[in-house]
């Protein structure tokens, strides 16, 4: 068997877009670095409530102009696109500001605290015509490309079992916001998003969702383990810990076939594709790794806006509140049990 190619967007020579930041955070830290480094979109702006840190963060970066209100950048009309990088809570109202303002909006992962959050953003987003997307990065990932493709063609026949875990040990809780929930913190928020993430993308929302779990005195979930089942009879198991680093590999497994993806399963890497006594391995060619992949989404939305299209069709909106749906149920039953 021969391995479909990968249909990512090309890290170079296609639209650009001149993008602000809101938030100069680490996550923005990585992010600007890495498109900066491959690709040919550009961040023109960025904005912090702090003028000196927002001035920092464009001089580091070799941004043009830099804002000491979030009112400043959404007016500049020399940004075509807003990348909101602010903790879980603020996801909502800066999105909503961006919005009324006309531009184009990427938020970070997850779309907001909670679905109904969120969904005041996709309604929001609808009725102006802008495009709005979370950044699910790990969708326009070659790899992910390339398992879509064998999903679509039905090379894994019917897939039976999905497992994913992601597990970072985030050590002492000393002011981080993931330790907050005040500011949307939690394990499942934060990095639990993608193995759900990962299993929707393979099987479709779930049909029932069972959970136990760990709540920290702070008061947001430490840990979650996690069955989905689905209405076809395929499950997944699922695991997320901020207590601890763990494998983060994911499997998908069929009745013909099944996909190792590699450690770590949301950034760019490889996978094998095994049937039978066949093992075909792919691994990412491009050379970017970790956080690095964190480019992959913004050429491609670039194209999508170039296209006219208001959603991405790999990751549209819909998906990100079925995500949050599933999560918000799960934070549910760890937190009723202690």
């Amino acid at each position: 068997m021969i391995l479909p190619d990968s249909t990512a967007t090309p890290l170079r020579g296609g639209p650009t877009l001149r993008w602000g930041v809101l938030a100069p955070g680490g996550i923005a830290t990585d992010w600007v670095a890495a498109m900066h480094a491959n690709t040919d979109q550009r961040v023109v702006a960025v904005a912090s409530r702090s003028a000196d840190r927002a001035a920092e963060f464009a001089q580091k970066h070799g941004i043009e102009r830099s804002y000491g209100s979030y009112d400043q950048l959404v007016a500049d009309p020399g940004v075509d696109i807003v990348y909101i990088a602010a903790p879980n809570v603020f996801h909502q109202p800066l999105a909503l500001l961006a919005i009324a303002a006309g531009k184009h909006v990427l938020i970070e992962k997850p779309l907001g605290i909670d679905a109904a959050d969120a969904q005041v953003i996709v309604d929001a987003a609808r009725a102006a015509g802008v495009f709005a997307m979370e950044a699910m990065w790990t969708r326009f990932l070659p790899q992910t490309t390339i398992i879509a493709q064998l999903l679509a063609q039905g090379e894994l026949g019917d897939v039976a079992m999905v497992t994913a875990d992601f597990g970072a040990n985030f050590g002492a809780p000393s002011g981080q916001p993931v330790f907050d929930p005040a500011m949307g913190g939690g394990s499942l928020r934060d990095i639990g998003i993608y193995p759900v993430w990962f299993s929707q993308f393979v099987l479709g929302a779930s049909s029932a969702a069972v959970a136990t779990g760990q709540m920290l005195a702070s008061g947001v979930d430490a840990q979650a383990a996690v069955i989905l089942d689905h209405a076809t009879g395929a499950q997944a198991v699922l695991h997320t810990t901020m207590l601890a680093d763990t494998p983060t590999e994911a499997r998908i497994s069929g009745t013909r076939a099944r996909v190792e993806v590699r450690t770590p399963f949301y950034a760019p890497n490889g996978f094998a594709f095994v049937r039978d006594e066949e093992r075909i391995e792919f691994t990412d060619g491009t050379g970017l790794r970790g956080r690095e992949g964190l480019a992959f989404q913004t050429t491609a939305i670039a194209q999508h806006i170039a296209a006219g299209r208001t959603e991405a069709p790999e990751h549209p909106l819909d998906t990100s509140l079925t995500v949050l749906r599933t999560l918000d149920g799960l934070r549910g039953q760890i937190e009723a049990q202690g």
